[in-house]
């Protein structure tokens, strides 16, 4: 494609406009190591968190409901705000919007490691999302008015492959920190080590980022604000919260309630553009083929992901019960196959193949769900690390080879005036198909474990030396266990087994229940891997709505 660099006439000489420059930027390498950084930092803080779990709720006396909050306010305030961090960088500055990002995102951090109460450890973590909110839709604008086109692939490889590496980093990092606890911090070094990491990107991004912005006057938009803050909140909070509280009816109002707010939306949109042509979002950006099935594919397939890691995560600590350092280590061939098929496809296959590319990696992680989901079903609670090679290396890559040239795909024909704002857009599909992931393959995933409970305690109770009564009351344990929202939690109907008894009967009893936990997640990944190859099934579909080839960019 030929990319039209613009640069704007000043109106007055001593104060001329920051535009896209059409210059390259000799520091653009040393930005972007910035820009990696800082995305690495906000993807690490919203997996980090469960692993200090049980230290937080010791130390800070914190509730179950509070524990929530901490992901909960991070993930919303981060999804409802994306967009608008990324029109702000196009009308203040992408530069100077990063840096408030970071360095509000390094306050807020500082505020949670030396927050005394739950509370004050909740509202210190919204204003981290709000924080990285800013921050992180300018990194792929700043990329894409930084960089030429012949580079953009290349780049965009490495930022799908810190994505990889921070989303199975964060446990295993966690889980260092906190065994290692430095200084004695206990569970406030997962935020602390923000503080040194951030404060030397504020340094580096001063001195090697150059400053951007969208050369046209434009202006605030804020009734779009408020109306897509609104809707995506009335979408999102049920959707990250609705089944762990049994999806009350406010959940279901509320989802009701965001279609036409978000319709609502779209009409002012219009109404903005004609009005002042400062609408929060350019809604022409979907009449560029590349960019509105980019998008449609980018919010489906990040389902995909979310969905897995958190059964994946359940199934190995929750029903095998690794730690989260073992489970962290089982996702290296993951984090591995993520950077070197990316980079390998953006820079080889990509050019070559085009929208084959993204078909080939879409096709290397179904292969893999299905091979995970028979391995799982065949070795049973006797799975290893090393089963798991081939199958997370399979995901890695295949998401590598899709991931990569798909987020620069989208943004080809975008024009750089407009970078933020697309920026927000792919962010938020990002945000927003992890949320809807989490959603229906989590809410899969609980279904199926409340179901089978029952049948694989039928397989496991008759062996077990009681009593009729007793294996009828060891089968209703597993049960309640099992189907209820928070799996932690001891039902009443477990409580009365575990009261006197025979020792020997008493450890009998003890190992039937593990044994049904086992089986019961074992039976449950599987079937929701199968579930999520459904999906999956469903981006390669999308994808014959992009172009064959991508095309052939030139600087002008």
């Amino acid at each position: 494609m030929s990319e039209e660099v613009q640069t704007a006439r000043p109106a007055h000489a001593a104060e001329p406009p920051v535009v896209d420059a059409p210059e390259l930027d000799p520091k653009r390498w040393l930005a972007l190591m910035v820009l990696l950084v800082a995305t690495f930092m906000d993807l690490l803080d919203v997996n980090i968190v469960t692993v200090a779990i049980p230290s937080i709720q010791e130390d800070l006396g914190a509730s179950s409901a509070a524990i929530q909050a901490l992901t909960v306010g991070y993930t919303l305030c981060f999804a409802v705000i994306l967009i608008t961090g990324g029109r702000l960088g196009d009308i203040f500055g992408r530069k100077k919007m990063f840096l408030t990002g970071v360095a509000s995102f390094v306050l807020a951090s500082a505020l949670c490691a030396l927050a005394p109460s739950s509370e004050m450890l909740v509202g210190s973590r919204v204003l981290q999302g709000i924080a990285a909110a800013i921050m992180v839709p300018q990194v792929l604008a700043i990329i894409h008015v930084t960089f030429p086109p012949q580079e953009i692939g290349r780049v965009v490889s490495l930022y799908a492959s810190m994505i990889g590496l921070a989303i199975v980093a964060g446990p295993l990092l966690g889980g260092v920190l906190i065994h290692w606890n430095p200084f004695d911090l206990g569970w406030r070094t997962i935020f602390a080590v923000n503080l040194p990491i951030g404060t030397a990107a504020l340094v580096a991004a001063s001195l090697w980022m150059r400053e951007s912005r969208s050369p046209r006057n434009t202006r605030l938009d804020i009734v779009g604000m408020v109306l897509a803050i609104v809707g995506l909140l009335l979408l999102l909070l049920p959707l990250l919260r609705g089944r762990e509280l049994g999806w009350p009816a406010w959940s279901i109002v509320a989802l009701v309630a965001s279609v036409p707010v978000l319709a609502l939306f779209v009409v002012y949109e219009r109404h903005k553009t004609r009005k002042d042509g400062s609408p929060l979002v350019v809604l022409s950006l979907f009449r560029i083929r590349t960019f509105g099935a980019g998008i449609g594919t980018q919010l489906l397939f990040s389902c995909i992901p979310a969905g897995f890691f958190l059964t994946w995560t359940l199934y190995l600590q929750g029903g095998l019960g690794w730690s989260a350092l073992h489970t962290g280590l089982t996702a290296i061939p993951f984090s591995l196959g993520v950077p070197i098929a990316g980079n390998y496809a953006v820079r080889k296959l990509f050019p070559r193949y085009g929208r084959n590319c993204l078909f080939a990696g879409a096709l290397m992680m179904l292969t893999g769900l299905l091979l995970y989901a028979w391995t799982a079903q065949h070795v049973g609670s006797a799975i290893t690390s090393w089963h798991a090679v081939a199958p997370m290396l399979l995901l890695g890559s295949g998401m590598g080879m899709l991931l990569a040239p798909l987020t620069g795909m989208t943004l080809t024909e975008v024009q750089p005036r407009e970078a933020g704002s697309a920026s927000g857009l792919i962010n938020a599909a990002g945000q927003l198909g992890a949320a809807l992931g989490v959603a229906i393959i989590g809410g899969i995933f609980f279904s199926a474990l409340a179901g089978n409970a029952g049948p694989q305690a039928d397989r496991v109770v008759p062996a077990v030396q009681a009593a009729a009564p007793g294996q009828a009351a060891i089968k209703i344990c597993a049960i309640d266990s099992l189907g209820q929202a928070d799996l932690t939690a001891v039902p009443d109907s477990c409580r009365s087994l575990a009261g006197g008894g025979d020792p020997g009967q008493q450890a009998a009893v003890g190992t039937a229940l593990t044994d049904i936990r086992e089986r019961t997640f074992v039976a449950t990944f599987s079937e929701t891997l199968y579930w999520a190859a459904g999906g999956l099934a469903g981006v390669i579909c999308l994808l014959f709505l992009l172009p064959r080839q991508p095309r052939r960019p030139t600087m002008s």
